[in-house]
């Protein structure tokens, strides 16, 4: 594997072409063509040369604008090995946002369906055989590789500078885990979408592995469990949404399609329970659930490190990697200075020591574009902005992020608890809590709803139920039914966006 300290992120793909060159390394389903890793490396290569000919200069940001495909793999390894910055934009992004991202990140060239923006756009790499003129890797180490935009709390998209070496050490850090995440034999499904730190995770993975990924550029449930059925998919790397679908395929289907996986992994938004429990009921296979952020590069925890999927919990810190909960000035819960002091914290509860998460390791970012700032502290330390607690087993639960915290009269509201009250009514599909102004109590909570087809519940019935299991000020003040809550590609429920349109 290449060296984490001073590597190429495209150094992996050399490194699965000199172990296994005949090795199928990538099935794009969309187009049924498969490469080896002798193939791909001699891809890059060819791309890399196009990439500096068309006048990419070491440093420059790229824009890749792609479905998962193997000709998005292939662009985005040439990249860094050219010693570009890669700079993934979804395909599901609207014209604003790709132009905000190519302005912000200053790229000159862009590949793919790119419509907007001053940047020079380049046909995606060409997959037929053919002469490829060799590529040392430029730069590596701390230099940075990707450049991944994430919405901020506002909803304005920041740029995440992650290195070479944060890319690196993260595979590195999840390679020890066991099971192992991704093995030289596994097929691993990739439909997570690689414009995502989690999905390129997963490429990443693949590649130090040397073993295969079968790429979907979208997911369908069908199209999904046809891909793992087909070519014996053994590694999924998904997300929640993708589990719940699953579930609702049923037993006969799933057994099925998913006969030859070993491991399941969930990621990028939290995995309920109930369809944790249902999965392994119709399936037979537990959900491995992880937790990080594109800051961290992105793997932080895992339930793999404690063997047990435990419902709730995204698990312990992952080799290499060290967790606390801190409160908002930084001082570990552990170490607060007088227990009898009154500590007036916004996120720190502590009667059953909630704070926030705050997380070291080599896998940590560099900072936000372009100048580094509000990246990890003098000691290595960054504050996730996720509130959580660790139970008798060491184990992380996550409450809800900082930013979703709902204050009523000053008393702390986290989303999640109510959440999961309005949920344990049968009738309920999906369900978000908000804050919304009120000029008595400062906010009050909202929920919305979706409830489940061909089922009735009443605001009144809905209320009942919340006052007899929640403390009065979190019982809801307000319900709105809807046809469904707006999520990112991954699964992850838009707050933002939510609350500016749930105002009442």
């Amino acid at each position: 594997m290449a060296d984490a300290s001073t590597g190429n992120v495209a150094d992996l793909v050399a490194g699965a072409c000199a172990k296994v060159p005949r090795h199928v390394a990538f099935v794009d389903v969309s187009t049924q063509r498969s490469l080896t890793w002798q193939q791909v490396d001699a891809g890059v290569n060819r791309y890399a040369n196009v990439l500096v000919g068309a006048g990419m200069a070491a440093g420059d940001r790229v824009a890749l604008l792609l479905p998962n495909s193997a000709e998005l793999c292939v662009a985005v390894f040439a990249v860094l090995r050219a010693g570009g910055v890669a700079v993934p934009i979804g395909v599901d992004s609207a014209p604003r946002e790709i132009e905000r991202v190519l302005a912000d990140s200053g790229a000159a060239l862009a590949v793919g369906e790119i419509g907007v923006g001053g940047a020079t756009v380049l046909d995606p790499p060409d997959l037929s055989d053919g002469e490829a003129e060799p590529v040392a890797a430029v730069r590596g180490g701390e230099d940075l590789a990707v450049l991944c935009y994430t919405s901020g709390t506002a909803g304005v998209p920041r740029g995440v500078m992650l290195s070479h070496r944060a890319l690196l050490a993260n595979v590195e850090q999840c390679a020890q885990l066991r099971p192992a995440p991704v093995t030289s034999t596994d097929k691993v499904l990739l439909i997570v979408p690689l414009s995502h730190a989690y999905g390129l995770s997963g490429l990443w993975q693949t590649a130090a592995a040397g073993a295969t990924a079968v790429l979907l550029d979208r997911f369908g449930v069908e199209r999904a469990l046809d891909a793992c059925q087909t070519h014996r998919v053994s590694k999924i790397v998904g997300v929640p949404t993708m589990y719940q679908a699953f579930v609702a395929a049923g037993a006969e289907r799933l057994g099925e399609a998913l006969a030859t996986v070993r491991l399941a992994t969930s990621g990028a938004a939290p995995l309920d329970p109930r369809t944790l429990a249902l999965f392994r009921q119709e399936t037979g296979l537990i959900v491995f659930e992880g937790y990080g952020l594109t800051e961290t590069g992105p793997v932080l925890t895992s339930t793999l490190v404690g063997g047990v999927a435990k419902p709730g919990s995204v698990g312990r810190a992952i080799p290499g990697v060290e967790i606390r909960l801190v409160d908002s000035d930084g001082r570990p819960l552990t170490s607060l200075a007088d227990p009898d002091e009154s500590i007036a914290v916004d996120f720190v509860d502590e009667d059953t020591d909630t704070g926030l998460v705050a997380a070291r390791g080599a896998n940590l970012f560099s900072g936000y574009w372009p100048d580094g700032a509000h990246g990890p502290d003098a000691e290595g330390w960054f504050r996730t902005g996720d509130v959580g607690y660790l139970d008798e087993d060491g184990d992380l639960h996550l409450v809800d992020r900082a930013n979703d915290l709902i204050i009523v009269n000053g008393f702390n509201v986290y989303p999640h608890e109510v959440e999961q009250v309005v949920a344990e009514l049968a009738e309920v599909a999906e369900v978000a809590a908000v804050g919304v102004p009120d000029d008595r109590a400062g906010e009050r909570v909202k929920v919305v709803v979706v409830l489940r087809p061909d089922t009735e519940l009443t605001e009144e019935r809905l209320l009942a139920h919340c006052a007899e299991r929640l403390a009065r000020f979190k019982v809801p003040g307000s319900v709105e039914f809807i046809e469904a809550l707006p999520h990112s590609v991954t699964g992850k429920l838009r707050r933002a966006s939510l609350r500016g349109s749930v105002a009442g």
